[in-house]
């Protein structure tokens, strides 16, 4: 059975955390935007931690044979995207995410408890 879009989400969030990832946050967009169902998004001190971040949603999605489309950013791992369709996971290093700010442009989003 495929997952839901929300189950992602959290399973995402949860990898993130098990990495010691920070300011773990999950927006639903539903209604709000075409682009995704949800956005994880979260912060990781250096790029190696982002990358560590990163791959470890991957595998952990992976193993529920949920993959991404598209994956960017892991060279230098400042801001890594990972599309899945319904979920776009972004992972920051914590300069990119101060300068970006994607929290204030999904402001009118529900937060999702993890």
């Amino acid at each position: 059975m495929a997952l839901e879009s929300k189950d992602k989400a959290v399973l995402s969030a949860v990898a993130a955390r098990e990495k010691k990832a920070s300011d773990i946050l999950v927006l639903e967009l539903k209604g709000l935007s075409t682009i995704a169902d949800y956005f994880l998004i979260c912060s990781g001190i250096t790029t190696r931690q982002v990358k560590a971040v990163a791959e470890a949603v991957e595998e952990k999605l992976s193993k529920e044979t949920v993959y991404p489309s598209h994956i960017e950013g892991l060279p230098d791992a400042h801001w890594v995207l990972m599309d899945y369709g319904d979920l776009v996971v972004h992972v920051f290093d914590e300069d990119t995410r101060h300068y970006y700010e994607l929290e204030k442009l999904w402001g009118d989003a529900q937060k999702i408890e993890i």
